[in-house]
């Protein structure tokens, strides 16, 4: 099966999923709200327990030399993004946070389990742990700057803040049961499943409900969502490419499973975590739109330049 064709289906079903939401708002069946809490359910509960599950693999020698490079390579693919969209939206906040972050938990999880191997999913925990962890603390951070220095401080990101982040609890719990070997209690590791398990179709919904609340002809005449999608798309993977190229000790399954985690289009969290801190969540849905509809195009091509070089 295809890459292309892989990433058609994940598409075709993210849009059905955001229809839903779309006209469950259009039928006001969920309010803005709603809407809200939705956003907290996802943030507090569903993305925690898709980096904890995300962990509870059998620790072995490889799999524990896997993970600790992948979080290097992780660490590095996303400090470089983010420089990359600070170089380019440092004006636009919800641009670059939308440009920074990419989707691979949605788009990067199914493409890696059919294109390279289930294993090779777990090469990119790291990944989704640390993308979410500076979602949290670095994305907010810039969403909120104009606020707090309004206020008469500056967006600083307090290491309170880091701790205590939802995200960083997951890691914990996560690393907790992977380096200690024990075995998590079935029931709870089947609820934790269950809850994961919400983390795609709530962050759909929710797309679907903040783009009913768009004007959609309009979306496509924006411009700056063009080039959001060429930095997210284009520019960073490339240069992700790069830098997994010159990386000694990387084995082929890992560089292609960071590459694809960060070849992804714009991740959903950006709208909601523009709507949580009251900013202009319609452009951030947009970004996810426009990107995804891109990542038909991009992810492939980029994919047969990795088989072609790896």
């Amino acid at each position: 099966m295809s890459i292309a064709f892989i990433l058609l289906q994940q598409i075709i079903t993210m849009f059905l999923l955001v229809s839903v939401g779309y006209l469950m708002f259009r039928c006001k069946k969920i309010s803005p709200e709603g809407s809200k809490s939705l956003g907290n359910i996802l943030i507090y509960l569903s993305l925690p327990c898709v980096i904890i599950k995300s962990f509870l693999v059998e620790r072995t020698g490889e799999a524990l030399k896997g993970l600790l490079i992948s979080a290097l390579a992780a660490a590095l693919v996303l400090a470089v993004s983010i420089l990359i969209s600070r170089i380019f939206f440092k004006k636009d906040p919800i641009a670059g946070f939308a440009s920074a972050f990419s989707n691979p938990g949605f788009f990067g999880i199914p493409l890696i389990t059919a294109s390279i191997s289930e294993g090779a999913v777990f090469y990119i925990a790291a990944f989704i742990a640390f993308l979410n962890m500076l979602q949290w603390t670095y994305g907010v951070s810039i969403l909120t700057a104009d606020k707090k220095k309004e206020k008469g401080g500056a967006p600083l990101i307090s290491v309170k803040k880091i701790v205590t982040a939802p995200f960083m609890v997951a890691i914990i719990i996560g690393l907790f049961f992977f380096l200690s070997g024990l075995k998590m209690p079935a029931i709870l590791n089947s609820c934790i499943n269950f809850i994961a398990g919400l983390n795609t179709p709530l962050a759909m919904f929710t797309i679907g409900i903040y783009l009913a609340q768009t004007d959609i002809a309009a979306m496509f005449r924006r411009k700056s969502l063009y080039l959001v999608s060429l930095v997210r798309l284009v520019i960073i993977p490339v240069v992700s490419f790069g830098l997994l190229c010159l990386m000694p000790g990387v084995n082929t399954e890992l560089r292609l499973a960071l590459l694809i985690a960060s070849a992804c289009p714009v991740g959903s969290n950006v709208a909601v975590y523009a709507q949580l801190h009251d900013q202009d969540y319609p452009y951030a849905v947009e970004t996810v739109v426009i990107s995804t509809m891109f990542s038909l195009i991009t992810i492939p091509l980029l994919m047969q330049l990795a088989y072609l070089c790896w």
